[in-house]
């Protein structure tokens, strides 16, 4: 999940107006799909299945990466204007996993709401609203998932821990069925490339459903476990 949130910041960064240009995150996540190997797929598949299902129990681990990535996403982007990437990288994850530690609860908080945020503006893609204003769709979604991170803060746990292993598996069944469609299947299709870039409503449901069955499964799980908490 945290690749796909940096693709999209990235993206919104550098636009000039108040504009998304979608296509490059389909680039991107195309990308993704077409350099994974089928071994790297299915691992990724069965590290996303214990992500969506079972991350509530090591959403503390999971934060700290998360947060280490941003770091060294931002301080790449420093070390670029102080002219040393690999120092500001190092420094910048370093930074915020430290951050991440001692402040795992607000950790937690913001990437439920930017996990919001995506499946608001999945949806704004999905129904074919005005691309161009995605982040308003997007915006809906960070508040609503903000708001009930100060309400109950579990709800953020299984969020942000479903969509990060819906976007993984996503990937990774996709890069599978791609490697199949182009290396087995005779002559050779490109059926994946045609669903991702045509149909707007095919990423954001390939990552919205399993995230709500992850958060169904991991509230089941979270009953049943008495003894889990912050």
């Amino acid at each position: 999940m945290i690749s796909f949130l940096l693709a999209v910041t990235e993206n919104s960064s550098g636009a000039k107006q108040s504009t998304f240009n979608m296509d490059q995150t389909l680039n991107f996540v195309w990308e993704q799909i077409t350099s994974l190997t089928w071994l790297q797929a299915v691992i990724g598949i069965s590290f996303g299945m214990v992500y969506l299902l079972y991350g509530w129990r090591i959403f503390r681990i999971l934060v700290v990466i998360c947060f280490a990535l941003i770091g060294l996403f931002l301080g790449i982007m420093a070390g670029q204007k102080f002219g040393s990437e690999l120092m500001g990288g190092v420094m910048g994850t370093i930074a915020f996993a430290v951050l991440a530690v001692w402040l795992v609860k607000w950790c937690v908080s913001i990437l439920g709401a930017a996990a919001g945020g995506i499946v608001t503006g999945g949806l704004w893609y999905a129904v074919g609203l005005p691309e161009q204003y995605i982040w308003a769709g997007a915006v809906i979604g960070i508040v609503a998932g903000g708001m009930i991170s100060f309400i109950l803060l579990k709800i953020s746990v299984m969020l942000f821990t479903s969509m990060g292993g819906a976007v993984i598996m996503a990937i990774s069944f996709l890069a599978l069925l791609h490697q199949y469609e182009s290396k087995v299947l005779s002559p050779a299709t490109d059926n994946i490339h045609q669903l991702l870039f045509d149909k707007v409503w095919f990423l954001p449901l390939a990552i919205i459903i399993p995230t709500i069955i992850g958060m169904i499964v991991q509230n089941s799980l979270i009953k049943k476990s008495s003894e889990w908490d912050f």
